[in-house]
């Protein structure tokens, strides 16, 4: 039977529970040194002074980098969805927490210290920090607005008056946070020019091509090592504050540093999702078809990044409808750098679709569910390309029937379970599904093993087993044998850890590369003299070279012939269907119960169908879907980060940011329809990473007006907008 889609444990799961497995934290070198970040507390101005002279003198200190004492950065010329300028070289604040001095120190209490012992005076301004839609203002860049137009239809507005019933209604989120279990942290350490970085990152080859532009050195001088990743859901992507200034510190001072950020600066030095407003309006016939479908999306966007959500887009990959208009706006504020966060633009893009969709239901009399079938979409919308692989009914289906949907009464309030009421609620997952190209190395070696080797990165994900599963099924041989190397820059090229394409984009690639490994091994026995299959015709078969009469393992045969490995590398290329488009797609339900007397809100069982193409790993594929699942219930009723008018960040810890524990967990069931997606590749798998949590904040809102009959349409739905 193949290992392909069963439950395999991570090959990595016995360094992790043992305390084994190394995360950037946790490296130590010789004559390290400790740096601590000291941030703004403004949000707005510029330093007039900073007195560092105490700190300078304090304990165990080896240097205090300020403006008034720069490191030698150059700007940056890649967006990298994270801060767009180096840190230190002006006095300029742009937000509160900015960092704006690194202290570096024989210890890291030395360090943190000496940095409570600088005095920073500023000519502060009052920061722009209300999220008003009211001001919202086109992107600096790309296109505002999209419009899908049948013939003869003028604009969207037309085809809503036309329509024979329409809804309008507008939808808030607030600034979340991403909570990795890991802190960034960086290690840099120089030998000569070259410099060994040991740094969180979603994927090594993030961090190599910007740092090298912005220290001014060769890339190809810069090796990055993170076999380990705590957590990211986007996060991790983009070189923060802390890689540079440690790196160029480090090369200052001659001494290896390691900077780790505190909790409360992985809420202002590295980024969040930014806040939205969305106005929807649907038009449909009397029986559920959409019409028209207008999504005007506004996203706040910080000075310090370059990235906005563009949350209206949703509307372009969902439900069909002739008539789709699509605007994307940004408000400026004067907060920390906005970034990318699991299923960027989609997961608050997908709140107020859906509760559109529901409200439109409810004028229509409608089944939340009925309507969501009726106008589940053959094609792409945006362009009309045919999916390609679609089982979004199947989902629907098979779902209702697992979740008794058929129990549902439409009725508020008619659900009553002693001091609760009950309601049901369903959404519809979906990501974007893509494969780029990717290159992966397999070496055969001489204890036995087989180890698969590339760039990629594995956030706790489940990529190393994957790679291990993938090359095992081909090779014939037990996971337990196949060793996963990830996280080192030194090998090669695969994809980062982002966009839901990991597995979709190297698991094409571990195949053809344990093809073409195998292909070596062969040509090695076959024509290697003095080789026991020299000049016979031989082939691979479950470990074993395997000619006439005769039969060898890979290893038995190099430790004869005294080789340590042989190897092969190979290239899967990026896909390129001129006819097809991608998603993975689900679909969600959600059992909420609503305190009578108190209003609080308990999701109590939730359940997603996944249509995403082949599963590799089942156990953790599943463990991806329930964990997205659990980030969609805090988005819905928990995660909100409070912006004070001074620009401040109010919650910057895990105390009062709120986001699921395991007592808020409910029953959670995932099932697989697991149908390969043959047009993607020959793997057949699509991307899971973002997905469940699509739809997921829909459904729980839409529990929740079944539950109460009061429809929330500000995020999260806490206790007090029920009473």
């Amino acid at each position: 039977m193949s290992v392909v889609g069963q439950p395999v444990d991570r090959v990595d799961g016995p360094l992790k529970v043992t305390g084994n497995a190394l995360y950037v934290a946790d490296n130590k070198v010789d004559r390290l040194a400790y740096g601590y970040l000291v941030t703004s507390t403004i949000a707005l101005g510029t330093i007039t002074s900073m007195h560092t002279e105490e700190a300078v003198k304090a304990p165990g200190v080896l240097a205090v980098y300020s403006p008034d004492n720069p490191l030698k950065l150059f700007a940056y010329t890649q967006n990298q969805n994270d801060e767009n300028k180096p840190p230190l070289q002006d006095k300029e604040i742009r937000y509160h927490g900015q960092v704006i001095a690194l202290v570096v120190a024989e210890t890291f209490e030395q360090a943190r210290d000496a940095a409570s012992l600088i005095k920073t005076t500023y000519a502060a301004k009052q920061p722009t920090a209300e999220f008003d839609p009211a001001k919202a203002t086109p992107p600096l860049s790309g296109t505002p607005e999209v419009n899908i137009l049948a013939p003869g239809v003028p604009s969207i507005d037309a085809a809503l008056t036309a329509s024979e019933v329409t809804v309008t209604a507008t939808y808030t989120t607030p600034v979340n946070h991403h909570i990795a279990m890991e802190p960034h942290a960086t290690l840099a350490s120089w030998t000569g020019d070259h410099l060994t970085i040991y740094t969180v990152s979603q994927g090594v080859r993030l961090v190599t091509a910007r740092l090298a532009t912005t220290l001014g050195v060769d890339q190809a001088k810069i090796y990055v090592h993170n076999p380990h990743v705590g957590g990211g859901f986007g996060n991790k992507w983009g070189n923060w504050a802390q890689v540079p200034v440690t790196a160029a510190a480090a090369r200052a001072l001659g001494r290896p540093i390691k900077t780790v950020l505190t909790r409360e600066q992985t809420f202002t030095v590295v980024g969040h999702r930014p806040a939205s407003s969305q106005t929807v309006s649907l038009g449909a016939k009397r029986d559920g078809t959409l019409t028209a479908i207008k999504h005007v999306g506004i996203s706040s966007l910080s000075p310090a990044s370059n990235f906005y959500e563009q949350v209206a887009n949703t509307s372009l990959a969902m439900y069909a409808s002739p008539n789709i208009h699509v605007s994307r706006k940004i408000v400026r504020l004067d907060v920390p750098p906005t970034t990318i966060m699991r299923a960027p633009g989609e997961s608050n893009g997908s709140f107020a679709l859906e509760s559109a969709l529901d409200e439109l239901a409810e004028k229509l009399g409608m089944d939340p569910l009925e309507i969501r079938r009726k106008n589940d979409s053959p094609v792409a919308p945006n362009n009309g390309r045919r999916w390609s692989s679609k089982h979004l009914d199947e989902c629907y289906r098979i779902g209702a029937e697992k979740f008794g949907w058929s129990r549902r009464n439409p009725v508020p309030k008619s659900v009553v379970d002693g001091d609760w009421y009950v309601g049901m609620g369903v959404g519809t997952a979906t990501y974007s599904a893509g494969r780029g190209e990717a290159s992966i190395k397999v070496r055969f070696q001489a204890d036995g093993t087989v180890k698969v080797s590339g760039t990629a990165a594995d956030l706790g994900t489940g990529q190393s087993t994957v790679f291990s599963i993938i090359a095992a099924d081909k090779l014939g041989m037990p996971v337990s044998k196949v060793i996963p190397e990830l996280g080192d820059s030194t090998s090669p090229a695969a994809a980062n850890a982002g966009g839901s394409s990991s597995t979709s984009t190297n698991g094409p690639a571990v195949q053809v590369a344990t093809d073409a490994a195998i292909q070596a091994l062969v040509k090695f026995a076959a024509e290697t003299p003095g080789s026991p299959f020299h000049g016979k015709e031989t082939r691979y078969a479950d470990e074993s070279l395997v000619t006439e009469g005769r039969s060898m393992t890979f290893g038995a045969l190099l430790t004869e012939m005294d080789v340590p490995a042989v190897e092969a590398t190979a290239t899967s290329p990026r896909v390129n269907d001129p006819v097809h488009a991608f998603r993975s797609f689900g679909a969600t339900f959600a059992e909420v119960r609503v305190n009578r007397w108190t209003g609080e809100p308990r999701v109590s069982r939730m359940l997603c169908v996944v249509d995403a193409g082949t599963i590799i790993n089942e156990k953790t594929a599943r463990s991806q879907i329930v964990g997205g699942l659990i980030m969609g219930m805090g988005h819905a009723l928990l995660e909100d980060t409070r912006l004070e008018a001074s620009g401040r960040f109010a919650n910057t810890n895990m105390a009062s940011y709120l986001v699921p524990v395991n007592a808020d967990v409910p029953p959670i069931d995932v099932h697989f329809l697991n149908y390969p997606d043959t047009k993607l590749s020959a793997l057949g798998a699509r991307g899971i990473g973002e997905f469940s949590i699509v739809g997921a904040a829909g459904a729980i809102a839409g529990a929740i007006h079944n539950a109460t009959g009061k429809r929330i349409r500000e995020l999260p739905v806490t206790l007090d907008k029920l009473l």
